[in-house]
């Protein structure tokens, strides 16, 4: 199996990608953990004598038994329909090929988290190739199984021992992605590791991962990232990773190798523009190569390839500090769109005119601000309770999506109106409110993105239908929101439990 899927096949299916090429050695490992869910092989060993793991006894009928344990999880690891199914999530991920790959043991263990999914609890595959691209994209980008790999997959198997049924075992998934991926994670431990030059960074990789997943084009161009890093259909020499802040240009003002080969100095553009643009810098290219693209597709192309408003008249630090600050929202905006289970080889197009079009509904609604008081012109937490009580009841409710920027009526106000200083500081600003009055947990059912609408900017937060109830704090009570039609209402308390039980499947009251 291993030595067949190091080259491609011309007799018909083999365990050939574009991934990795297996040892032995591994895939023992993918049997091993899946026939006695054990991680570390060193204890397989007096297992497979017929060791009784409860009594320490040694049975030949014990050995007998394990032998057949292990046989038939082989099977399993090594049937081509489970190994290419799991090649799938990778790419649904954002992987497209080896070099992306910062750590095999991440992907020989979450092919192992795969098989239990799919060969025992019978997870339906749709569900689980979601729940496992995202694991995959947050065990790369954490290191999880990196140094003591043995121990965090012992762990990460023990917490999955009491999964009985496909709910459960999605759902201690998503609760160990949830303690991974904290705001600090995001805020702050993210930016700080895209601060390095690393040729093989983990964060590097997720950030290219989310460039796929969000169909991002290669900048100064309309070629997405996906179709050049996809070896299928990779042109030969047609893209390349380019400085944004020339060598030559940073050498002369002082700095370093490691600053100039920052992360954050990097970006995909076609080999015509980098040759076009050669030594000059970016104040003198920018407007050069710009002028073809209209300043939408410019807001758009920037946007996605995390390039702050400005650049190119900014000094280098600041703008590998705004850049990566940047590059870590794109990275978590890539896994948001995982978690929405809308990430697939297709682009997922949103037709925001036609919603707005239809008007407000029991799953659409509008705000014109996010703060502000549009008669007084002063912040207002008015509006921000609104906000906040909208997607609350979308999430108690059956999903649904808020445009703010949009007046009652549908006509754009924009997102000028709440005078952030950028969108990345509108973004965090609704990330904190959802935080501190509704929960961290919430984010996982609720996706937010700029977007354009009749030459004005608007921000659409798009809510899934919720897996636990979502309580709003307001002051020092619990206030349980739904929606009723285009309106969102609060349920009286003594209707909260039989709701809760009905929607949710548990009485979870809200906190005294």
């Amino acid at each position: 199996f291993c030595r067949q899927a190091t080259q491609p096949s011309a007799g018909g299916p083999s365990p050939f990608n574009h991934f990795i090429k297996p040892s032995p050695h591994q895939l023992l490992r993918v049997a091993v953990g899946l026939a006695f869910r054990r991680a570390r092989l060193g204890a397989i060993y007096s297992v497979l004598r017929g060791k009784d793991l409860e009594t320490g006894e040694y049975r030949d009928d014990a050995r007998e038994q394990q032998f057949g344990l292990l046989k038939n999880a082989q099977q399993r690891a090594l049937d081509l329909n489970n190994w290419h199914g799991f090649m799938h999530c990778l790419k649904q991920a954002g992987f497209r090929t080896e070099g992306m790959i910062n750590s095999e043991m991440a992907l020989i263990y979450t092919y192992l988290l795969y098989l239990i999914g799919r060969t025992e609890l019978k997870v339906p595959e749709r569900d689980l190739r979601a729940a496992i691209a995202r694991w995959f994209f947050m065990a790369s980008l954490t290191g999880r199984y990196t140094g003591s790999s043995e121990s965090a997959m012992e762990s990460d198997l023990a917490m999955l021992r009491d999964a009985e049924n496909p709910d459960e075992f999605l759902r201690q998934l998503a609760q160990a992605e949830m303690i991974a991926l904290t705001s600090d994670f995001w805020e702050v431990t993210l930016p700080n590791e895209l601060a390095n030059s690393a040729p093989r960074s983990p964060s590097q990789f997720a950030f290219d991962a989310a460039l796929v997943v969000l169909h991002a084009p290669v900048l100064f161009s309309t070629t997405l990232v996906r179709d050049w890093l996809d070896p299928a259909t990779q042109p030969p020499e047609s893209i390349e990773r380019h400085l944004l802040f020339p060598r030559a240009f940073l050498g002369e003002s002082g700095s370093s190798g490691q600053q100039i080969n920052q992360i954050a100095n990097y970006a995909y553009i076609e080999s015509q523009d980098n040759r076009l643009i050669a030594d000059k810098t970016p104040s003198e290219y920018v407007p050069e190569i710009t002028a073809t693209f209209s300043d939408g597709d410019v807001k758009r192309m920037f946007r996605l390839n995390a390039i702050p408003s400005g650049w190119e008249r900014m000094p280098y630090s600041e703008f590998l500090r705004e850049r990566r600050t940047l590059m870590a929202g794109i990275i978590r905006e890539g896994y948001q769109l995982l978690q929405s289970g809308s990430a697939v080889d297709e682009p997922v197009t949103l037709d925001l005119a036609s919603i707005i079009a239809a008007g407000e509904a029991d799953r659409v609604e509008f705000k014109a601000t996010l703060r502000t008081n549009l008669h007084t012109g002063e912040k207002d937490h008015r509006m921000e309770n609104a906000v906040v009580k909208t997607i609350a009841g979308f999430l108690n409710t059956h999903g649904g999506t808020l445009i703010i920027g949009v007046a009652d009526n549908g006509d754009p106000v924009g997102i000028d109106k709440d005078d952030f200083a950028n969108e990345d500081k509108m973004s965090l600003h609704l990330t904190n409110l959802v935080n501190t009055r509704i929960g961290e947990t919430a984010w996982a059912a609720i996706h937010a993105n700029f977007d354009d609408h009749d030459d004005a900017r608007v921000l659409v937060v798009r809510c899934e239908k919720a897996q636990s109830p979502a309580y709003v704090t307001e002051g020092n009570q619990q206030i349980f929101y739904i929606r009723t039609g285009p309106a969102t209402m609060s349920l009286p308390t003594d209707r909260i439990v039989e709701y809760v039980n009905d929607r949710f499947g548990t009485g979870t009251l809200p906190r005294p």
